[in-house]
């Protein structure tokens, strides 16, 4: 395995890292993955295989994005979130490829400690609160409270999560 080490941080060789780049320190960048110019990526970041973060998208601290994911402009990921392999995030509501319509993205916000399944979908213009957990498969339409459990297509809340990622009966606080 073959890693190059940029000032505070390594991708692999087979990673694209363009520049100008905004990387922070003890981030990690996989095998054929592609960081365009203008994103932010914060410190001590996992970007697992095959995982494209456009310029423009904003990914905070100590996030692990697992394999096979899109990080589209319009992004935003806080600090210590989960990103499950295959997980879809968009920005756009109705893309059409004849169309131009970069200045319709939408804004997604991905709180603080929440996570996302694999093969999950968030469409675009969704917030998913802080410790919220969003189950594999799920398709989110909504906003997602904090601390939620949400699963289904569409996605609805069938429990509560605490702040460690165990279920429960009650909705917990701060």
């Amino acid at each position: 395995m073959t890693m190059l080490y940029y000032k505070g941080f390594k991708a692999h060789h087979t990673a694209s890292v363009d520049r100008p780049h905004n990387i922070g320190e003890g981030t990690t960048i996989w095998h054929y993955s592609h960081v365009m110019a203008g994103a932010k990526i914060g410190n001590c970041c996992n970007i697992g295989q095959n995982v494209f973060v456009a310029g423009g998208a904003v990914i905070g601290n100590n996030v692990k994005i697992q394999n096979n994911v899109s990080v589209y402009e319009g992004v935003t990921i806080e600090d210590d979130v989960f990103l499950g392999p295959s997980c879809v995030l968009t920005n756009i509501t109705n893309p059409r490829s004849e169309i131009n319509r970069k200045s319709e993205y939408k804004k997604t916000l991905i709180k603080k400690g929440a996570t996302v399944g694999a093969n999950a979908t968030i469409l675009p213009g969704v917030t998913i609160g802080r410790y919220a957990f969003i189950a594999a498969g799920a398709v989110v339409t909504h906003n997602v409270d904090d601390f939620t459990l949400v699963v289904g297509v569409p996605a609805r809340r069938v429990s509560w999560m605490t702040r460690e990622g165990d279920r429960t009966d009650y909705q917990p606080k701060g």
